[in-house]
């Protein structure tokens, strides 16, 4: 081998979507390049508009374009391959370069901006392959001279202090909009593209350096011409057996190795104590997260426990990070991670406190409901609706694990909005008392009873190992001779090192406090949470801060979202921050603070969401057919005319199981559309169409998605939260802010095409 060649990021995405033959040409092109770069057949040459370009065949049509990056000691050449296109896309005005704040190699790609942008800084494209009988150029009219520039509140100097790539800016400071923008960023650097996306959705200069330029600046200059050293701090792919999973794995590899800088700095970081990260849908907090565990595994010492847990909210959502964790690292290291859901992992503490024959059946919140409604009838006792005294019970005495009347009398009730008296207080725990009392007769126990027995075992645990640890400090730090059993090996160490969860914003208080006491505190990296508080679909509130988690100067917020388009984002956010100035929504950031999603932003494109109006319920349902049957169409060929299969990737969302059966019955009678049921296990049966509630939504993705039935009065149901609009505002507004965050939540699902239709008047959340 006389050379090695490297992949850059956008070459590699290029390659994503070219034919499979074309991929396999280049595989051929790699080995023969690596054997002799100067082989006659490559074609290799210089192009005229940067000196360090140099385009090489892959086949007739296709060109590989090179940079040099060095001799190695061997005297074996380094080359980065920037790009790979069909020649009538190779231009000399291509330039690469090192980013004077990152110190990386940089392609820039002016192939694809605008003409307009172009002749406005008097920058004309010249092919480096013309053809024979050039085509006469599109002619695109100019914009109106009176137009003004979408970045006119910025200079160049700015641009370039925050590290816009050189060739972009003076063009980036013309461009007057939108779309002529997205033009321009589209072969830009990565760090180009965010910056000049962050100015454009509104974010200042300090907050584009805090968020995007200071999380990937090195401490000193770099050489510009130190391309050698620059490869070393650029994504790139070595070739050699690599290659192959480019051409055999395609997009799906892409978010295993490459990481956005912001997601890297944080997977990365070295926390001295509990930390979060938050962000918008799509903004990638789970692949942070799981490349968190990734990352907290390569330092592990050895060993054959599982020192790392991951954990999130359902059993569905567990199954899906045990697949993609298995994609992402090696079965040694997955083998030393515990892949529990949150119920999961307290009924194993109960199991492991609970003598044989002794345990409880769990029963979820409705049947606690029912019970709690069958006892104030009982004894006629309409002073408080059995909602609010079941959610009082399962988020201020369960959640705070209040153990007697006169502790709930101090109990702190942060974001239960209606104030309580001492009186009424009183008269709560005596109702709770007779309720709890109720269930233990029936050998039955809540999920949110569970997780505070649990968290108060895990915490008696702790204590006994700090006693230990105190005494054995005390004792000059010798070992313990075990004179009690009941004690046990169980108390000489934490359960785990790390534990890390993915979507934190609906975890119980009393989850948080078994979390907290299962990893040292005295440890750094012990905590590490990833949610959006927009997305919270029970209504579960905490404050970490009050639970013996402290994040504060720990928290980053991810804003660019990688799933869903600039057209279904606008829309969808319009859900959760109405524009009436009447009607302020807002949401907590876990900790006694407000979030946001200011800056939250897309770089991809697509059709406008399509909304629909029915007269019925019926014809709905008929239009909703019609638009299964186009895109299961549209979805059966791929770019070059080869069959797809289109299952798994079309979806409806519904607002509850009712209109599951209905829409599921109605497609497989009236129009042969076969579908699969969402359910906690995950999709039920093979059915092309996956049909299911806004809550079984969490957590996946479609290619096209339909909401059906987003009438007023079903989102949200009028008949269940109409009631506390008076009788409890307080209440109201969190019902109200919760069926917001599910609609936002089956809005975010769709990844290129957004179908929202109702029958008669429609939901007030809607964006029309």
């Amino acid at each position: 081998m006389t050379a090695r060649l490297s992949l850059y990021r956008k070459a590699e995405q290029e390659l994503y979507k070219l034919d499979r033959s074309v991929k396999a040409q280049f595989y051929d092109f790699c080995h023969n390049f690596r054997n002799n770069p100067d082989l006659p057949g490559l074609r290799k040459k210089k192009l005229k508009g940067d000196s360090r370009i140099w385009s090489a065949r892959v086949n007739q049509d296709y060109r590989a374009l090179l940079t040099p990056t060095g001799v190695d000691a061997d005297g074996a050449e380094n080359w980065l391959v920037i790009a790979v296109r069909h020649r009538k896309d190779v231009y000399e005005e291509l330039q690469v370069a090192v980013n004077r704040v990152t110190g990386e190699i940089e392609f820039v790609d002016l192939a694809v901006v605008g003409d307009s942008a172009l002749r406005r800084v008097g920058i004309t494209l010249t092919p480096a392959e013309p053809e024979e009988q050039a085509p006469e150029p599109e002619t695109v009219p100019e914009p109106e001279p009176s137009a003004p520039a979408l970045l006119a509140a910025y200079d160049a100097g700015q641009l370039r202090g925050l590290g816009v790539a050189e060739q972009l800016i003076e063009l980036a400071l013309t461009v007057t909009t939108s779309a002529e923008l997205d033009q321009l960023v589209e072969g830009a650097p990565l760090l180009s593209k965010d910056i000049l996306y962050g100015l454009a959705a509104g974010m200042d200069i300090d907050e584009v350096r805090r968020e995007i330029t200071a999380p990937v600046e090195l401490d000193q200059k770099p050489d510009p011409d130190d391309f050698a050293t620059a490869l070393s701090r650029t994504k790139v792919t070595t070739v050699d057996d690599a290659v192959r999973a480019v051409i055999e794995e395609g997009d799906f590899r892409a978010w295993k190795v490459f990481l956005h800088p912001t997601q890297e700095r944080i997977v990365h970081r070295h926390y001295n104590g509990p930390a979060r990260v938050s962000g918008g849908p799509g903004t990638g907090k789970t692949i942070v997260a799981l490349h968190r565990v990734k990352h907290l595994a390569e330092q592990l010492p050895p060993g054959h426990n599982k020192p790392i847990l991951l954990t999130t909210f359902t059993k569905n959502l567990t199954t899906d990070l045990r697949l993609r964790l298995a994609s992402l690292v090696e079965p040694d290291l997955l083998a030393r991670v515990d892949i529990a859901h949150i119920d999961q992992l307290a009924a194993r503490v109960l199991g492991e406190n609970t003598a044989p024959g002794r345990g409880k059946q769990r029963v979820y919140d409705h049947v606690a409901l029912n019970e709690m409604r069958q006892l104030l009838a009982e004894l006629d006792d309409p002073r408080f609706e059995p909602e609010f005294l079941l959610e009082e019970w399962e988020q201020v005495i369960l959640g705070q694990s209040v153990p007697t009347r006169s502790d709930y009398f101090k109990a702190r009730r942060a974001g239960r909005g209606r104030a309580l008296t001492r009186p009424e207080r009183n008269h709560i725990w005596k109702l709770i008392e007779q309720f709890t009392a109720r269930l233990d007769k029936l050998g039955v126990e809540t999920w949110g009873q569970a997780a505070e027995r649990a968290a108060r075992f895990e915490i008696e645990r702790a204590a006994k190992i700090r006693a230990r640890r105190e005494y054995k400090d005390e004792i000059g730090g010798k070992d313990l001779i075990h004179r009690d059993d009941s004690s046990g090996m169980r108390y000489l160490g934490y359960r785990y090192r790390h534990i890390v969860v993915d979507e934190a914003q609906d975890l119980r208080p009393a989850h948080w406090k078994m979390l907290r006491a299962m990893a040292d505190p005295d440890q750094p990296n012990d905590l590490f949470v990833a949610g959006d508080t927009h997305q919270r679909i029970y209504d579960h509130q905490v404050a970490l801060g009050a639970l013996g988690i402290n994040i504060r100067g720990r928290a980053a917020r991810l804003t660019l979202s990688y799933r869903t388009t600039k057209e279904i984002l606008a829309e969808a956010l319009r859900v959760v921050d109405p524009k009436n100035k009447n009607l302020k929504v807002t949401y907590d950031d876990l900790d006694d603070g407000t979030d946001t999603l200011a800056g939250y932003r897309s770089v991809l494109h697509g059709p406008k969401p399509d909304f629909q109006r029915y007269d019925t319920w019926n014809d709905e349902l008929a239009g909703l057919a019609t638009t299964l049957s186009t895109w299961r169409e549209e979805l059966s060929t791929d770019d070059h005319g080869a069959p797809l299969d289109p299952s798994g990737r079309i979806a409806v969302c519904v607002a509850d199981r009712d209109m599951v059966s209905q829409a599921m019955y109605y497609l497989a009678t009236k129009a042969g559309i076969t579908c699969a049921e969402l359910t906690k296990d995950g999709p039920k049966g093979d059915g092309e169409v996956h049909v299911g509630t806004m809550h079984r939504f969490k957590g996946l993705e479609y290619q096209r998605l339909a909401i059906v039935g987003a009438s007023d009065g079903i989102i949200p149901r009028t008949s269940v939260i109409e009631r506390y609009r008076t009788e409890d505002p307080p209440r109201y507004e969190r019902e109200q802010r919760k069926a917001r965050s599910l609609l936002f939540v089956a809005t975010t699902r769709a990844r290129d095409a957004l179908t929202i239709s109702w029958h008669d008047k429609p939901s007030p959340y809607l964006p029309i």
